[in-house]
């Protein structure tokens, strides 16, 4: 049965969260942005957290993190992004670490990210009859096709997809980011829609916030900091930079761009910031005769996104990805900036009417919305206050750690002796 589970109840009234992440926890990006937000929103809550990661990462002040150490004389330290062959050595020395943990600190239930998290707790759950929860970002053989790790017609196709189905029907209950998730895992691999909530990311708007919510002279000091050209309307994205993400085709949508009429507001510019593959997209940009109209900053600390997200006009998501969720919509509509986006289902959820869209994969239906939305700024900057409006009451870490505990509640119950 579920460990500290009270006789009286069935469950307790705080738990002890053994989270399991597959990750270089923390860095600057979405999956960790998702963890780092439930485990600070469930703590608010007098909940107790751990949080079991790879070795690579960066402490998160306020939040217990346990990593195994390296292994002697380990090379190549650096934290794999996306598939990888390297983390299946990093998931070794991850379950030695959530194994030790768990027999030392006798946590009440398993929050899983990831399919790599979900199987170790899987594992975890059947020996020591602890309720699993598996938080779903997208589907494990999507992200493979989507990182070309693994080829469409591969001969291991079957067997990683028979993996990724026996993993997802293993949880008590399945957290999945988007509603196109959630009806992925019911109707592709079989869940039973009663173990699947659908729980978008979140944002703290008090955090990502719009421009007049900055000193003036802050946002200035910023612009002249990252040279920014004056009197040209800015395009900003914020997010990894790999082909899946679109980074390929935003770029050929500014190049287009660059070739068009300019809007009335003049020719954008666009901030291009995350990691990694960096320097490929500068020499990129450069091949295409962008040097002049685009800036890429590399890796932005995550307290220091707001103010860099705050100087555009426009913000773009031009993920490709038809499975995985995209929460840095959240960051961009907090911050009260008009969107450009693929139009995919999880783009449609969070955006609804109020995106500009884009046919999928078309650089130029990409440069086409990315006009209608610097045409109008007046039209543009109503909707991104509405979309700020629509984050506010829909998405914030409050909302989420609220739903994480009725889901926590549901499973410890069942888990419960009957009494």
């Amino acid at each position: 049965m579920a460990r500290g589970l009270s006789a009286a109840r069935g469950t307790p009234s705080s738990y002890r969260v053994l989270m399991i992440a597959p990750t270089g926890f923390f860095a600057d990006y979405g999956c960790h942005v998702r963890i780092q937000g439930h485990a600070q929103a469930l703590q608010a809550c007098g909940h107790q957290v751990r949080i079991v990661t790879y070795p690579g990462g960066r402490e998160v002040p306020g939040l217990t993190i346990v990593r195994p150490p390296w292994p002697p004389g380990a090379r190549g330290r650096d934290m794999p992004v996306g598939s990888s062959w390297r983390k299946l050595a990093l998931d070794l020395l991850l379950a030695s670490a959530v194994w030790q943990t768990a027999g030392r600190w006798q946590p009440h239930l398993v929050h899983a990210y990831l399919h790599e998290g979900a199987l170790l707790g899987a594992l975890l759950s059947a020996r020591q009859r602890l309720p699993l929860v598996f938080d779903f970002q997208g589907s494990l053989v999507g992200e493979m096709l989507d990182h070309r790790f693994l080829a469409p017609h591969s001969p291991l196709l079957p067997a990683w997809q028979r993996l990724e189905r026996w993993i997802d029907q293993q949880p008590a209950a399945i957290l999945a980011s988007s509603q196109h998730a959630h009806d992925l895992l019911v109707t592709t691999f079989g869940v039973p829609a009663a173990r699947v909530t659908t729980l978008p990311d979140s944002v703290d708007p008090a955090q990502f916030r719009p421009a007049s919510m900055f000193a003036a002279h802050e946002l200035a000091a910023l612009r002249a900091q990252l040279g920014l050209p004056s009197g040209r309307p800015l395009v900003v994205y914020l997010g990894l930079l790999a082909p899946y993400q679109g980074i390929d085709l935003l770029l050929q949508a500014a190049r287009a761009l660059q070739r068009s009429p300019p809007t009335a507001a003049g020719r954008p510019f666009f901030l291009i910031m995350g990691f990694p593959f960096v320097e490929h997209y500068r020499r990129l940009a450069q091949r295409l005769g962008l040097a002049a109209d685009v800036l890429f900053t590399g890796m932005v600390p995550f307290a220091d996104a707001p103010r860099h997200v705050a100087l555009g006009d426009v913000a773009v998501a031009p993920k490709l990805s038809a499975t995985e969720g995209s929460g840095k919509l959240l960051t961009y509509m907090a911050s009260a900036l008009p969107v450009v986006a693929f139009d995919t289902p999880v783009h449609r959820e969070y955006l609804g009417d109020l995106g500009f869209y884009a046919a999928p994969a078309d650089s130029h239906a990409l440069a086409a919305a990315l006009t209608a939305a610097l045409h109008d700024p007046l039209a543009a900057r109503t909707r991104g206050a509405a979309l700020r409006a629509r984050a506010v009451q829909h998405y914030t870490w409050p909302h989420a750690a609220a739903a994480i505990e009725d889901v926590y509640h549901r499973v410890s119950s069942s888990s419960a002796p009957d009494n």
